[in-house]
């Protein structure tokens, strides 16, 4: 499979969908599918356990197509793209931001 664009810890836009227009931090990124915090809400019923002891119903994030969100650089969403740069080491692979072609890591 190609390199995912999107990393955890990034900040994304959702682009489609019923949460269209969000941003929020990725959680944690899985093959082609995103995990954004407070984007994609759904409803756990919960049976009593250590961990809900209470149980009853409990809201969490569930993961979205990759494709559906853009990531956020300074303000505004971009497309992101892969380049090399020289470093020490020798040649080195790094995302940017086509928008601005800033190298975001």
């Amino acid at each position: 499979m190609a390199t995912m664009k999107i990393k955890k810890n990034d900040s994304v836009k959702v682009i489609t969908g019923k949460d269209k227009g969000k941003v929020g931090k990725v959680i944690a990124v899985t093959e082609g599918k995103v995990l954004v915090e407070g984007v994609n809400l759904v409803s756990k019923h919960a049976k009593a356990s250590q961990k809900y002891p209470k149980g009853g119903i409990i809201h969490q994030e569930s993961p979205i197509d990759a494709s559906n969100v853009m990531y956020v650089h300074k303000g505004k969403p971009t497309r992101v793209g892969f380049t090399t740069i020289e470093s020490k080491k020798g040649p080195k692979k790094v995302r940017i931001a086509k928008a601005t072609g800033d190298v975001i890591d």
